[in-house]
Formats: C-alpha cells, structure tokens, sequence
C-alpha cells in the first residue's frame, strides 16, 4: 500500500512540474493602467499573467500616476519604490496584488545586498529601470519608456516577458541563472530581455508548484 501511495505522489509532482500554469486560480491581481499606457498594452500584459500563472485579473483603467513618486534629480522620472508603496494602500481582502502599468520613466537607487545605496550616490540615487518588484511582495510596477522598438512584435514580447517577471519575483522568484528562463536577470540591458523565452524554466515551475 506504502507504494502504491509513494507512486501516486510521484505523478501528481510530475504533473505539477511540467504543467505550464501553476495553481494560483484563486489570487486575484489588480492591474491598474495609468494614464499614457494603451488599452492594446494593457490587454495583453493582462492575458499572458492570467495564462502563465492562471491568476485572475481585475483592471483599473486610466488613473492617475501618483504625483508625490515625481523626481527630478537627473531627468524627470518617477520613483519605482514610491510607486509600489502608494500601490499597496490598495490591498483589501479580494485583492492579493497590485500590477501598475505605465508609458512613464520609472526609477530607483541602486543599493547592495544590504540594501545600502551604492557609491558614488550622485550616479545611482536615481537609476532609470524597466520595471521593480520586491521579492516576495504584493506589489510591482512596469513602464514602457524603455522597451519602446519599431517592430511592434518585439515592442509586446518585451512589456510580456517584464511583466512576466516582476510578477514572478512578487510571488517570490528570484534572479534564474538560466539566461533563457524569463526570470535571468536583466543586468539592465534589454538585449537580456529579447534573447529570453516567454516561459519559466523548470526549476522556476517547481518552486512555484
């Protein structure tokens, strides 16, 4: 009986490794679209969250980005980190995350392990990104500013595969040393992001199941 028992575990975890979904069916994600961000961008980040972790999504349409993320140290940008806290007063019972989604300049301050801002402060106290997410967290944020490219096909893949993976690190992915899994690290160049697939690896499906 003990292996008949054994077996059974054996091909419900083989199935949950090489399902590309995994079962998130009950987490609810708002997806909230600022102002600039189109309808076109926004149905298709909200698609490929729903088919890569089968979460459900609630949209939040043209509103207003938080005008107290504004900076302007070295070009007028909004705070990433700012944005993901503002975001967060948001949460309530029948909404586990919040997603925002804007055609802004979004930045942060480069820190260490630590968390310590790196030196010379002058040079990161405000570095541009594509997108920020703690990990784990609740909360994240995307912009398009930097993923603009004249082919409209390597335009979305890019917004997917960011989207993607700031989601992933919210449910607690972090960094894939695998370059072709949508969880590599972007060492901020987005030539990372094009050469990466629109999939997790299976390492990073595992530790999601």
């Amino acid at each position: 009986m003990m292996k008949i028992y054994f077996c059974f575990f054996v091909f419900l975890f083989l199935v949950a490794c090489n399902n590309s979904v995994p079962v998130l069916n009950e987490t609810t994600v708002l997806v909230k679209q600022y102002k600039g961000f189109s309808k076109s961008e926004l149905d298709t980040i909200t698609s490929i969250l729903e088919k890569m972790y089968g979460v459900k999504t609630i949209i939040s349409e043209n509103v207003e980005l938080y005008p107290k993320a504004y900076t302007n140290v070295k070009s007028p940008r909004f705070r990433a980190d700012s944005i993901i806290n503002f975001q967060k007063s948001e949460l309530n019972d029948s909404i586990d995350y919040i997603l925002g989604l804007t055609s802004k300049d979004i930045s942060t301050s480069k820190k260490d392990r630590k968390g310590n801002i790196l030196k010379p402060e002058y040079k990161y106290q405000d570095w541009g990104i594509m997108g920020l997410a703690y990990c784990p967290g609740n909360s994240c944020v995307i912009s398009s500013f930097r993923l603009k490219h004249k082919n409209k096909t390597i335009y979305f893949d890019r917004l997917k595969k960011v989207s993607v993976h700031e989601f992933g690190h919210n449910l607690g992915l972090p960094h894939c040393p695998n370059k072709k899994c949508v969880m590599t690290d972007a060492v901020e160049t987005v030539s990372t992001i094009d050469n990466a697939n629109l999939e997790l690896c299976e390492d990073c499906k595992i530790k999601l199941n």
